[in-house]
């Protein structure tokens, strides 16, 4: 899919319809999100020891065949930046 490096698109600072540069947003590469949560501190207690690991043992689920893209609109008038949702593609150009 082919993009427009610069759109139009309504901008919550400004509370109008602006010019936006947009960038392609980067994915976060840390592991889990909380890892003192209680599901966490469970699955390293029964990962400990011999024997099979319950409902840890899983085998890992594939990912989909598209991943989900999220950009980054930043305002030309405000300098605010904010974040469109992602949608699926499979290959993501910037024009």
């Amino acid at each position: 899919m082919r993009f427009p490096k610069k759109i139009k698109t309504y901008c919550p600072t400004c509370r109008k319809h602006t010019e936006h540069s947009v960038k392609q947003a980067k994915k976060h590469t840390r592991g889990s999100a909380k890892p003192m949560s209680a599901s966490n501190r469970q699955k390293d207690r029964l990962k400990r020891g011999y024997g099979g690991h319950g409902k840890f043992s899983k085998p890992a689920v594939s990912k989909k065949p598209t991943q989900k893209l999220d950009l980054r609109l930043k305002c030309e008038t405000c300098g605010k930046s904010h974040t469109k949702k992602g949608f699926r593609v499979k290959k993501f150009e910037l024009v």
